[in-house]
């Protein structure tokens, strides 16, 4: 029975990988068909969202730079706070 069990899990895994990945394809064909205008807002409401998730979930002001930095590095380095519209580049100096 076990061995029944890990089988069924690691083909869950297998299914939950190939459905993640066409999802990614068909966001990747979406911003290539798509201006920015339309699909940056999109991505920021989805990122947006993620941040404040985790903020409600009480996870450490270190995860949320984690989340944030790593949404700059994969946008055109600038975030939006979630609910505030306030830019998250703390590009300030002069």
């Amino acid at each position: 029975m076990p061995d029944s069990n890990h089988s069924e899990l690691d083909a869950k895994r297998e299914r939950n990988a190939r459905e993640r990945l066409e999802s990614v394809v068909r966001w990747v064909e979406y911003i290539e068909e798509q201006p920015p205008e339309v699909w940056g807002p999109q991505q920021n409401r989805l990122v947006n969202s993620q941040l404040q998730s985790a903020r409600e979930t009480a996870l450490s002001p270190e995860h949320e730079q984690r989340v944030r930095a790593f949404a700059a590095e994969a946008s055109d380095g600038t975030t939006t706070d979630a609910g505030t519209g306030n830019s998250g580049n703390d590009d300030t100096t002069e």
